[in-house]
């Protein structure tokens, strides 16, 4: 059994609708799209999971004539890929997929009679299974072309997906003439999707629009996880959505565990899916593996552990002490907590403290491919826009915004200062590089400008001293965040600080998760702070973060500064679908030097990544693109108790100081019999 924990219960386990870091902890776990990343091997190498092989890639010209892989990608008019999945992939047991011996399906005309006792999945007394097929793939699609799920990858989506455009559009007015809300089922099955296409059980293809060679990265996603129709038309009943009754709190899946327990106010539990079709641990990795004891298990039948208990954690002392007394298998460092478990050397090395290596504790670290930045609304007509104004002032607040700093304070130096959108590690990034306007080499080394530049940028801007020249007025500026809690406060206050060394005055709008969410749907955000992990390995993947046609606001995308940009726009399409070399690097460098100009956003950090695990806690090891990696995990669980014990003593004392208490609470009584009885023997 693994022990974890989890701080906010994830909002989407709905493989349409899920695109957290904190939700992918599950449906990655139960959810099996056609390819992994495999779990050892490095450069990053996609193998197939739920698939039988590698889809083949077909490439076809205008004419519909098949032309040669090496085509140009202008002769290239849309690539079919056909993908082959496995025979024997079989869903958990579900109610949704429970049939009588007459083989109705059980639970799919509930009364409100019936669901009156009903309150969790577990509550019906059913359950049934089927294998997976390719229209289950084809379905899944289909969803995410759903209006009302507003799946983020949509817009992505109909840009590359033949058909998928026209898909929605007949998807709205077919639905317009339904009841297209939760509890109103509508089979998608009927709508035709003319770029997805069941070839036979086993076998779909999905048509692409001219060359996009990252598409294979989303088909290790679970957004192309199969999803059974009885499913939807199972959590689609009136009565569901009020018991909290969906895939987004039940999925339903064929990975190697099943979400059996959700209780947002103690754990979420994981369990082994008893259906699992079986997967061997890898039995070749990188090198230096097999020396660091990562392929002690090779050949063995995954998972390696039955299930996995997710308590929930609000606060990081309690979950920090839990794990040294040996609770939890893993944790992070917070800053807390840092100086207790590490220590650097003088070669600024990071190691762990003697207490750490006395328990047997062990450090990993490994800077992520993912980004912190702040963004600025571009549809808010203060810091939006494409006016010479307001770029002046995006530009003087990213110099004032001191994320050395911020780094040095609240991550303990875990950070690297971010130039551009690019992580290391990512091609693209280059060593060296940085950005002009907000940093300057000075004798081999890359400093922050001097604020004094920012100052004169702001009063170019036409906000000198930090007052409007215009009205005279003080510049008022919005931060939206959804961080409210004790530990945040120091980071808000750090915020409003770096305003003010402009004269500007921040003022937090603080909400809770969901409110912060709609409003970057909306785009009624100003300022607000945002993250972004790579999902697959390639510049692509954070440059369409700023892509126009990816707004929040305007396509339901993950563009959530709502920043557009025709020549950037124009260089990203380019990008996108060339081989990594000098001219893709060049128009890399074109779309940073036009970025870095316009700033959208304020660059901020690349966050490195320390973790601890325990001694009995067995095949760790960074991989920052997969989210299915707990079947690897194996727990040494007779190591873990004899620690648990061995940290955990039982503590005496208060039952001898109590016995001690009672003792002497009785001592008087018991003089007093006595002195009765010597009286009563004279």
């Amino acid at each position: 059994m693994v022990y974890s924990s989890f701080s906010e219960r994830p909002k989407h386990l709905d493989p349409a609708r899920s695109y957290s870091s904190n939700e992918a902890v599950f449906t990655g776990q139960v959810y099996e799209p056609p390819l992994q990343y495999h779990f050892l091997k490095r450069p990053y190498q996609l193998e197939p999971l739920a698939a039988a092989s590698m889809p083949e890639a077909v490439f076809y010209d205008v004419a519909g004539e098949v032309v040669g892989a090496d085509a140009a990608p202008g002769e290239v008019a849309y690539t079919e890929y056909v993908v082959r999945i496995r025979h024997g992939v079989r869903y958990q047991p579900h109610p949704a997929l429970a049939k009588t011996a007459a083989g109705e399906y059980r639970y799919h005309r509930l009364s409100a009679g019936d669901l009156e006792a009903v309150h969790k999945l577990s509550d019906f007394e059913h359950t049934g299974s089927r294998e997976a097929s390719a229209a289950d793939f084809v379905f899944q699609i289909k969803r995410l072309g759903l209006p009302r799920l507003h799946s983020p990858i949509r817009a992505l989506m109909e840009e590359h997906i033949v058909g998928l455009s026209e898909f929605v559009e007949e998807a709205q007015a077919v639905m317009a003439e339904h009841d297209d809300s939760e509890g109103a089922f509508w089979d998608l099955r009927a709508l035709d999707l003319s770029g997805v296409e069941v070839v036979d059980r086993y076998t779909y293809k999905i048509r692409i629009q001219g060359v996009y060679p990252q598409f294979k990265y989303w088909l290790a996603m679970p957004f192309f996880a199969p999803i059974p129709w009885e499913a939807e038309a199972f959590y689609n009943q009136p009565g569901m959505a009020e018991r909290n009754l969906s895939l987004d709190w039940y999925p339903i899946g064929t990975g190697a565990f099943m979400l059996s327990e959700n209780n947002p106010n103690l754990r979420m539990v994981l369990e082994r899916n008893p259906n699992f079709h079986g997967e061997t641990y890898p039995t070749q990795g990188a090198p230096g593996d097999r020396e660091a004891g990562l392929l002690v298990d090779a050949g063995k039948e995954l998972p390696l552990a039955d299930r996995a208990v997710y308590s929930l954690e609000k606060e990081n002392i309690p979950y920090w002490n839990k794990f040294l007394q040996g609770y939890y298998d893993t944790s992070g460092v917070a800053s807390d907590s840092f100086d207790q478990a590490v220590q650097f050397n003088a070669q600024g090395e990071a190691n762990l403290t003697p207490e750490m290596e006395g328990r047997g504790i062990q450090l990993l670290t490994a800077t992520t491919t993912s980004i912190w930045y702040l963004g600025f609304n571009m549809l808010d007509p203060v810091v939006g826009g494409d006016s010479t104004r307001s770029q002046l002032l995006r530009r003087a607040i990213s110099i004032a915004l001191d994320f050395e700093e911020y780094i040095s304070i609240f991550a303990n130096g875990r950070g690297v200062v971010a130039q551009s959108p690019l992580p290391p590690g990512i091609f693209g990034y280059e060593e060296g590089d940085f950005n002009p306007y907000v940093f300057r080499e000075e004798q081999g080394r890359i400093l922050r400008r001097p604020l004094e530049e920012a100052r004169a940028l702001l009063a170019e801007a036409g906000y000198a001293g930090g007052r409007d020249a215009e009205t005279g007025e003080p510049l008022i500026l919005y931060y939206d965040t959804m961080a409210s809690g004790p530990d945040d406060k120091a980071r808000l206050n750090w915020m409003r600080k770096q305003f003010a060394k402009l004269d500007i005055e921040l003022v937090i709008r603080a909400t809770d998760y969901n409110r912060f969410q709609e409003k970057m749907r909306k785009g009624t955000a100003q300022l607000f702070m945002w993250g972004w992990n790579g999902d697959y390995p390639d510049p692509e993947n954070f440059y369409f973060l700023l892509h126009g046609p990816n707004s929040k606001a305007d396509g339901a995308g993950e563009n959530a500064a709502n920043y557009r940009n025709p020549a950037f726009d124009a260089l990203f399409q380019r990008m996108k679908n060339m081989e990594n070399g000098p001219e893709r690097q060049a128009v890399i460098n074109e779309m940073n030097a036009i970025l870095r100009e316009e700033a959208p956003w304020v660059f901020g950090f690349h966050p490195k990544a320390f973790s601890l695990y325990h001694a009995w806690y067995h095949n760790v090891k960074p991989n920052l693109m997969a989210n299915n990696t707990l079947k690897y995990k194996r727990v040494d669980a007779a190591l873990r108790e004899q620690k648990r014990i061995e940290w955990n003593p039982p503590v005496l004392w208060p039952i001898y100081l109590l016995g001690l208490v009672l003792v002497l609470a009785l001592l008087p009584g018991f003089f007093e019999q006595r002195r009765r009885e010597r009286r009563r023997g004279r």
